[in-house]
Formats: structure tokens, C-alpha cells, sequence
């Protein structure tokens, strides 16, 4: 079973920058996808960004140019740099992990980002 943990979340100023962190532990040979989610109180889950073991990579249409997504070599880690945060970034962020197509979503215990107007 994979078990995610994230880490790197905080209170940053507009225009400042985060990296969280999400690894990866337990059995697996390759995650097929590991990415990140957004959730504000009261809205849906929002996708953030998603990195793919084929080395595809997709962003939410606000964060383009502004968060990139990383995965470590080993498969297992994965990175958001966050630059130029803005308050609207603010959220709970959680990572998510699918260990082959189709199978059940796993998910991290998510991180906390607050911006500052």
C-alpha cells in the first residue's frame, strides 16, 4: 500500500514563493501520476498540477507560468514550486498519487498555503 506525506506548507506575502514537498512510501515499482489539488472551504477540489511517469505535464490554466511540477528521479517524489503567489492562491493543497491507470486515487494528508494581500 502507498502512503503519501507532504510537506512545506505556510503563511507567505504576495509575490513570494513555496515549495512543497510529497513523498511517497510503500510498495510500488512506478506511480503512473502524482500531482497536486487546491480546495478553498465551500468549493470544489480543484486540480492544480498533475506530472504523468511518461514525463506529460499539465496546469491549471492561473497557474501557468507562475508553479512548476517536479517529480524525483525515483518516481516517488514530487515537487510544486510556487513563485509569485497571489491571495487567490490560497488553499489547503493536496497531493495525490494513481499507481496505474484507472486505479483508486491515493491522497496526501494536504498542506496548508496562506497569501498575504
Amino acid at each position: 500500500q502507498v502512503h503519501l506525506v507532504e510537506s512545506g506548507g505556510c503563511l507567505v506575502q504576495h509575490g513570494g514563493s513555496l515549495r512543497p514537498s510529497c513523498a511517497a512510501s510503500g510498495s510500488f515499482f512506478k506511480l503512473f501520476a502524482m500531482g497536486w489539488y487546491r480546495q478553498v472551504p465551500g468549493k470544489q477540489r480543484e486540480l492544480v498540477a498533475i506530472s504523468f511517469d511518461g514525463g506529460s505535464i499539465h496546469y491549471e490554466d492561473s497557474v501557468k507560468g507562475r508553479f512548476t511540477i517536479a517529480r524525483h528521479y525515483d518516481g516517488g517524489t514530487v515537487i510544486l514550486q510556487m513563485n509569485n503567489l497571489k491571495p487567490e492562491d490560497t488553499a489547503s493543497y493536496f497531493c495525490y498519487a494513481d499507481p496505474t491507470f484507472g486505479a483508486t486515487r491515493i491522497w496526501g494528508q494536504g498542506v496548508r498555503v496562506t497569501v498575504s494581500s
